[in-house]
């Protein structure tokens, strides 16, 4: 019996090994990766053009976002003393939404006045970003390239795929958590 145990014993262990992993059966190359990204870059630089000649052709003063859009004041707050929002604080806001070529897809009373809990509710990208620049009682105009706006899926309603966006936005208030 004693041999036995041995035996098993010894079987155990010279039979344990790691487990290998499994390999695919085939393999894909990253063309389609590839291809989608050169599509992505065509459209960009297609939309930026158009942004620029819409900056250029308008009086205000854009600035680029680290975020990839761009923005002007129509109304700023130059007091220091005044907090932009951080994450979970709740931004009351009114917006609007326009096509590039300046015809409203969305106006301010479709969309009523906005309670957004900073970085906890859905909004899209660059939006969430640019209410992160402002402060109470400012007014500003955004321009959103498709992929800061809804990008490849559009808001499934009257924002079609790979649309850029206009917004202007004002920040009614900021309530801290």
């Amino acid at each position: 019996m004693n041999k036995l145990l041995t035996i098993a014993f010894v079987l155990l262990i010279f039979n344990c090994k790691s487990p290998e992993a499994r390999r695919p059966i085939s393999t894909k190359s990253g063309s389609f990766i590839d291809a989608s990204i050169e599509i992505n870059k065509k459209r960009y630089a297609k939309e930026k053009a158009i942004i620029e000649k819409i900056m250029e052709a308008d009086s205000s003063n854009y600035i680029p976002s680290q975020s990839g859009f761009w923005y002007t004041y129509h109304t700023k707050i130059e007091n220091d003393s005044l907090v932009t929002p951080q994450f979970g604080d709740i931004v009351n806001f009114d917006y609007d939404v326009k096509s590039l070529n300046g015809v409203e897809i969305y106006s301010n009373e479709e969309l009523k006045t906005q309670n957004y809990a900073m970085d906890k509710q859905e909004l899209f990208t660059g939006l969430r970003h640019g209410l992160k620049l402002m402060k109470a009682g400012e007014t500003v105009t955004f321009i959103f390239p498709s992929d800061r706006a809804y990008g490849y899926y559009g808001d499934e309603n009257k924002i079609g795929p790979n649309t850029p966006l206009i917004c202007k936005v004002t920040v009614n208030s900021i309530t801290q958590n």
